[in-house]
């Protein structure tokens, strides 16, 4: 299959609409206004609905409508866009309905910047809404990777019936590298008897988020937990760059992860043992892989393109079996691979 030539935002609204998206509803912002410029014409010219909303709010909120009617549905935004749309990702998660979620993300807090930035990562692993819920978090780090993990997303919403983000940011969504476009091919996925479109027997469906029993909301939490666990158990990705010997470990998803590389493969070409794990999956995220890489006199490094938030987590998965360093830099500010190399270099010294 021939590599094609395209834009990353643009790579994830093609892939989306390949992978069945049927409803788009979102709101510009830069720098993912790509993704609703090209779903602006594309969406409605394979069949699918395009809604420019009058906010954020009402296009998160659409996203819950259009789902709870069966259909694959999908929104994209920016930072300061995704934090205000978190009430209704809430509320999907709460219902169960299945939705992808797209971050390109930029500078903060506040209106920051449009620059590239990974500071959402808190936001979007932790649950930034309000509850005990989770997403399925992907951290894509290429165009192949936006193209394929985008359709993947929207598999796996309707499997676990559980909003999907795409987690990227603002390089990613604006690079132009080749890749090939993979075709879709949907797995044997379960009907969506839930659907307000079904009604069997004359009896309706009902979705909600509201549970207002006697212990009633407990129970659901436990059932949701129990979800979020099997995700756990069966969801999490990762891949490794010459750990086997690693002295030092770097841990860094998405365009962190890219940069990371390079300085890497700098320091091996130099004979310096300097591995690279990268999380494809922020949430789950890769602890137990981790737990196993840590002792042995390792030392891990978290890199990301924030103030330190992964970085919690990376020390959380080593648990003190080894030293665990961060280097990042906040509000935008893009790190380069010459200047990661020296402190990888002062590590390893």
């Amino acid at each position: 299959m021939k590599k094609i030539l395209m834009k990353g935002n643009e790579a994830i609204a093609e892939a989306a609409v390949r992978a069945g998206c049927a409803f788009y509803a979102g709101y510009p912002i830069t720098p993912q206004n790509e993704i609703p410029e090209y779903m602006s014409w594309r969406l409605p010219e394979a069949g699918g609905t395009f809604i420019q909303a009058e906010s954020e709010l009402s296009a998160i909120n659409m996203v819950y409508g259009a789902s709870a009617c069966g259909v694959r549905a999908m929104t994209s935004s920016s930072s300061p866009g995704i934090s205000l749309k978190q009430e209704g990702i809430s509320f999907l998660a709460g219902a169960e309905l299945p939705a992808v979620i797209v971050n390109i993300q930029r500078g903060g807090p506040g209106l920051g910047n449009i620059s590239a930035s990974q500071a959402d990562y808190f936001q979007a692993v932790k649950g930034g809404g309000h509850g005990d819920y989770r997403l399925l978090v992907y951290a894509p780090y290429n165009l192949q990777e936006l193209w394929d993990l985008t359709m993947l997303a929207f598999d796996k919403a309707d499997e676990y019936r559980n909003p999907v983000m795409i987690l990227g940011d603002g390089i990613l969504g604006q690079m132009m590298e080749p890749f090939t476009p993979t075709p879709y091919a949907k797995p044997d996925l379960p009907e969506k008897t839930w659907a307000l479109n079904i009604c069997k027997d004359g009896k309706p469906n009902v979705i909600k988020s509201l549970f207002m029993g006697e212990g009633e909301l407990e129970q659901r939490n436990y059932m949701l937990q129990a979800k979020y666990q099997k995700m756990k158990d069966k969801e999490t990705r990762f891949q490794v760059y010459d750990i086997e010997d690693a002295e030092l470990i770097v841990v860094a998803f998405g365009i962190a992860a890219r940069i990371a590389t390079a300085a890497v493969r700098k320091l091996r070409s130099e004979g310096h043992k300097a591995g690279l794990f990268r999380p494809v999956t922020l949430f789950p995220f890769p602890e137990k892989q981790l737990n196993d890489l840590a002792g042995s006199g390792r030392k891990f490094i978290a890199v990301e393109l924030n103030a330190g938030q992964m970085v919690e987590d990376v020390k959380l998965a080593v648990n003190g079996k080894s030293e665990v360093f961060f280097y990042g830099r906040p509000g935008g500010g893009i790190i380069t691979p010459e200047e990661l190399y020296e402190k990888l270099s002062g590590l390893l010294s």
